[in-house]
């Protein structure tokens, strides 16, 4: 169980922002763009997780972005990224893109596909220096890898072959079914965040579904169980309520 001090506190999916434009909707679990909840602002070093679906053949067009780390996290589709660096690339399920923006980079994100919608995660992280050369990481981590626990895809300093972010940060995923189950004990004094990207699952006995997210302040360990085809996202945070820009 948690330690007696911890608070878990849920965030359900339909209580996040929307935006609809037609060629994509998306979910804001944090204020965001013309959505804004001076309750939602962040937590910890984590500014924005965006639930993004976006129809064939559209995008983001070019735009700029600095001092910031960006990771794209592909549910369904492909994801066709071009940015100023003089990187291509097509992220697909499976994939972790980490831009880190530091003085500065501008970039496109566009549904590679023309017949089918793309599904992903845009999820920024605020560094801890600024002014950083600029850089591009992609990682392929396969359902194997994934499958009953969680695996280390971002961390300070690339441990276990994850990407690299400038932060005192830690991320993991995980995809359960069934009897599967894993637990992580973040320590006592550093917190985490929680988002099931898909599916549904248990977290320390709490029924979560997808799109809800959790805060976890305090520590001890996470246990979750009871997967019906979840996938899910663990940041291991500083503790901190919100982010320092």
């Amino acid at each position: 169980m948690l330690q007696e001090n911890a608070l878990i506190e849920v965030r359900k999916a339909n209580d996040r922002g929307l935006a609809d434009f037609g060629w994509l909707k998306s979910r804001h679990t944090f204020s965001f763009g013309h959505y804004y909840d001076a309750k939602q602002q962040g937590f910890s070093d984590l500014l924005v997780i965006n639930d993004d679906r976006v129809q064939p053949g559209r995008g983001f067009g070019t735009h700029p972005h600095r001092d910031m780390e960006i990771f794209s996290y592909v549910l369904e589709g492909a994801l066709e990224h071009k940015d100023s660096m003089g990187t291509g690339s097509v992220i697909r399920p499976g994939d972790v893109q980490m831009m880190s923006a530091g003085t500065g980079v501008r970039h496109s994100e566009y549904n590679a596909s023309a017949t089918d919608p793309v599904h992903f995660l845009q999820i920024w992280i605020v560094p801890n220096k600024r002014g950083t050369t600029p850089r591009y990481q992609q990682q392929h981590f396969s359902p194997a890898e994934k499958r009953g626990r969680l695996r280390l895809v971002i961390s300070p300093n690339g441990q276990d072959g994850s990407l690299s972010v400038h932060q005192d940060a830690r991320v993991y995923a995980g995809l359960f079914d069934g009897a599967e189950n894993a637990s992580l004990d973040i320590g006592a004094h550093r917190y985490a965040y929680v988002h099931v990207a898909s599916g549904s699952i248990e977290l320390n006995g709490e029924r979560l579904r997808e799109g809800d997210g959790v805060r976890v302040r305090g520590g001890g360990p996470l246990e979750l169980s009871g997967g019906e085809q979840a996938e899910v996202l663990l940041f291991d945070l500083r503790p901190q309520e919100l982010p320092a820009m």
